[in-house]
């Protein structure tokens, strides 16, 4: 299984980035996707996650900024930032999971992009 992310860069302060995580080997359209950050020297935590049913769930710091979404047909998380902000600045990662329902989890991870957001 793969989890590609790309979409990260350098942008300022107010600006927006997309980003895309594109999975392969998975029946993407079972699993929920998330998008995590970790700045440097602390946890790894939940910015917004999508279910299977396209039910969506945001970390408060990032919520009416930040949009996720799905395209099933095409594999395909997105994470819309918007309003960016310094203390955006971190590695993002996505994260496939299979649904709590399930009787095993599966759980995957991409490499992360980085987002820099300039004061």
């Amino acid at each position: 299984v793969q989890l590609q992310a790309s979409g990260g860069g350098l942008v300022q302060a107010g600006g927006s980035l997309r980003l895309s995580c594109t999975a392969s080997d998975i029946i993407f359209s079972f699993y929920d996707m998330g998008w995590y950050r970790q700045a440097p020297g602390k946890q790894r935590v939940l910015v917004a996650s999508i279910t299977s049913d396209g039910s969506t769930n945001y970390a408060g710091s990032v919520k009416g900024r930040f949009t996720i979404s799905r395209d099933n047909a095409k594999n395909t998380a997105y994470l819309q930032m918007n309003s960016l902000k310094p203390e955006d600045t971190s590695v993002y990662y996505c994260n496939a999971a299979s649904p709590p329902h399930w009787s095993r989890r599966y759980d995957y991870w991409g490499k992360g992009t980085q987002v820099t957001v300039s004061s």
